[in-house]
């Protein structure tokens, strides 16, 4: 009783806070109702209802970002972020030293515009798709750590967000070094994947973007190589971590030749998953109280 009447009374409070701070979508009633559906179904629907409230939580922290953007807090890197991947970065074309994000954007080829829709239709359906595998072949242990880790990584990010908020280079190349607030989402260079396939899949993706102004670190970017070391770590099939680090890599290549990110977010995105699967298996599973209720949590969602 206790167990529905803590989700019953969570969920209504998520429903009243967003409606009140960020504004209620089609999408918040859906997770809303799905929640509740797997939890009041039964006792195994009850356990995946639970074992998924790390990415629940992810979902939500990122919506919630809309509440009190990042650009309130810290100034909006535009041109520093955009010299100094030139200095780093830049290659000399067409007469001109640029981005390759800028040199992208001048030369693009059909075939690389596909896949680069491919790889980036990836970045959160194979994570999640990963960590429900890991749940349902019984690996519920691994799947925890996975799964927290995930969340962990989100956060270290979204602080990275508000530390340095910074426009991404399509930015640049629409609006230049000039900060416009809320200014919306926009598909950049995965707009060609959608004109070639005629489905407007990215144009619905960014038209929900809580803020355009958090592109340091790449998320996109980070989120693979999570789940790379975790198939490492759960010693998966061969070609099953063969191909999660094609689409890794293809994840990082499309960042830069789609505009949305420069090769600087691209880095840091991996550093901050490195340092969110660091920090959560050296330093947090090594505070006996956090791994008491990791073993809690491990414990619940496996028994049965």
């Amino acid at each position: 009783m206790t167990e529905r009447i803590t989700a019953s009374v969570g969920t209504a409070l998520f429903l009243l806070l967003t409606a009140l701070f960020v504004g209620l979508r089609p999408e918040h009633l859906l997770m809303a109702g799905l929640f509740l559906m797997l939890f009041f179904a039964g006792v195994p629907t009850r356990k995946l209802a639970v074992a998924l409230l790390p990415f629940v939580l992810f979902g939500i922290s990122y919506d919630w970002m809309r509440v009190y953007p990042n650009y309130r807090v810290n100034p909006i890197d535009v041109q520093g972020l955009y010299e100094t991947e030139k200095s780093l970065f830049g290659i000399q074309a067409d007469g001109l030293r640029m981005t390759l994000c800028d040199y992208f954007s001048r030369h693009h080829w059909t075939v690389a515009d596909f896949f680069a829709g491919l790889f980036y239709l990836c970045w959160v359906p194979v994570p999640v798709f990963f960590g429900l595998w890991l749940y349902f072949t019984g690996k519920r242990r691994l799947y925890l750590r996975f799964a927290v880790v995930f969340l962990l990584v989100n956060l270290i990010g979204f602080a990275g967000y508000y530390i340095h908020p910074a426009a991404p280079p399509w930015y640049v190349m629409l609006h230049g070094f000039e900060p416009v607030l809320n200014t919306p989402g926009n598909v950049a260079g995965l707009g060609r994947f959608d004109a070639l396939t005629g489905w407007p899949v990215f144009e619905g993706i960014y038209g929900r973007n809580a803020n355009v102004f958090a592109a340091v670190p790449s998320l996109h970017a980070a989120y693979m190589l999570i789940v790379f070391v975790y198939a490492l770590i759960g010693q998966c099939k061969k070609w099953v971590i063969v191909l999660f680090g094609v689409i890794m890599v293809g994840i990082w290549w499309t960042a830069v030749y789609s505009g949305h990110h420069y090769l600087i977010d691209v880095l840091l995105g991996i550093a901050c998953a490195l340092i969110g699967i660091l920090l959560f298996e050296r330093v947090l599973m090594r505070w006996p109280l956090f791994e008491r209720a990791m073993e809690r949590y491990s414990a619940y969602i496996s028994r049965g």
